[in-house]
Formats: C-alpha cells, structure tokens, sequence
C-alpha cells in the first residue's frame, strides 16, 4: 500500500477510494492493507477514510491548515487560529479552528485537534483568501476581520465598543488601522445575525 501511495499520490493526502483504485481491492482485503502500513508508520490515518504518507515517505509534510479542508469541508481557517496567523493575537492558538458550512465538529488527529464551527453564511468565502505554503500546500484562511466577525457569531462576547474588544483579545491599535471600508463592504449582508451586524457597524 505504501508502494502504491508513492507512485500514486498527487497530494499530500489521500482518501479510501482513491487507495482502492490503486490496489484494484475492496472490503477486508483493502482493509488489511491500509491497516498495517498505518500499524508500521509508513502511512497516517488522519480520520475515518483519509490517510497521508508519513514524513518518512512523503514529498513533503502536510501543513494543519491545508489538511483541515481535507478533514472537513467546505471550510476555511478561521477564529483565533486565523487571527494568531495574522499576528493579530500575542496568545498561541493549541487547536485548528476553522468555519465550516455543515455541522459543528471536532477531530484528533496525529497533527492535533481540528474544531470546526457551523456558520451559516449567505456568501461562504467572502471575507477568505488562499495561501500556499513554501511547500506548495494550499489553504483558505479568513482575513483578520471576517475571523473576528466568525468570532463573534460563535462565542457572543459582551463587548461594549471596539475598544472591549481590543482589551479582550489583546489587539494592538496599528492592527485596526489596516483595515478599510472596502473590507467591511465586503462582509455586509454576509451574516444575518443582529450582534454580527451590529459589530461591522461599529468596525465601520
């Protein structure tokens, strides 16, 4: 199986099915495969059907950020992950947290913990951009004020003034003074939700 992960993957992961193409087996025997290069750490079980070649083997390691799309999708960096990549947050961010269309979930993988939060939205990617590591991984990632706004959809935080914000997450001014109208523009109409509206206005 391992072999054939080599010879085969186009990307830093790879999913059941594209495993059973490759064998050209199914059921138990597929199974068994997948199972001892995993036992032997040649493969890496990320959750139920995806899996990636381990350091040892792989081209290059998977970056969190780029196997969070593959574990749950759509979806997109988001919240204090995205705001501690931004510089925006002095505090370190010990899980993966991502916005996500479907229902909130969580997954533990050998990378760490992966929390996905439910936000409906009515433009999903507004306000989320796409980098690409020195690897060649490629990730979205929300920019720092739609995080924020991701932020306060999900954790309702009392916040009187932008100024409670800034006391609260530990923001620095010359952070807010990057921001522009255009980005606010960008996210209005996004969310329907009053304490979300209401934060944009006061951003504005």
């Amino acid at each position: 199986m391992t072999e054939l992960a080599i010879e085969n993957a186009r990307r830093v992961v790879f999913t059941r099915q594209e495993a059973a193409f490759w064998a050209n087996t199914g059921g138990g025997a597929l199974n068994g495969l997948l199972k001892r290069a995993v036992q032997t750490g040649e493969i890496v079980r990320y959750r139920r059907g995806l899996y990636g070649l381990s350091p040892k083997f792989a081209r290059h390691q998977v970056h969190p950020f780029a196997l969070a799309q593959y574990l749950y999708g759509p979806s997109y960096i988001s919240l204090e992950c995205a705001l501690a990549h931004h510089g925006w947050i002095p505090e370190a961010v010990y899980s993966i947290t991502c916005a996500a269309l479907k229902r909130s979930r969580s997954f533990s993988t050998p990378l760490g913990l992966f929390s996905f939060a439910r936000i409906p939205q009515n433009v999903f990617f507004a306000g989320v951009r796409q980098e690409t590591t020195s690897d060649g991984c490629v990730f979205l990632v929300a920019t720092p004020l739609k995080a924020l706004v991701d932020y306060v959809y999900v954790h309702r935080p009392f916040w009187s003034s932008l100024k409670s914000v800034r006391e609260s997450l530990r923001i620095e001014d010359h952070e807010w003074q990057t921001l522009e109208a255009s980005q606010v523009d960008e996210l209005e109409g996004v969310y329907r939700e009053g304490v979300v509206v209401e934060f944009l206005e006061n951003v504005r």
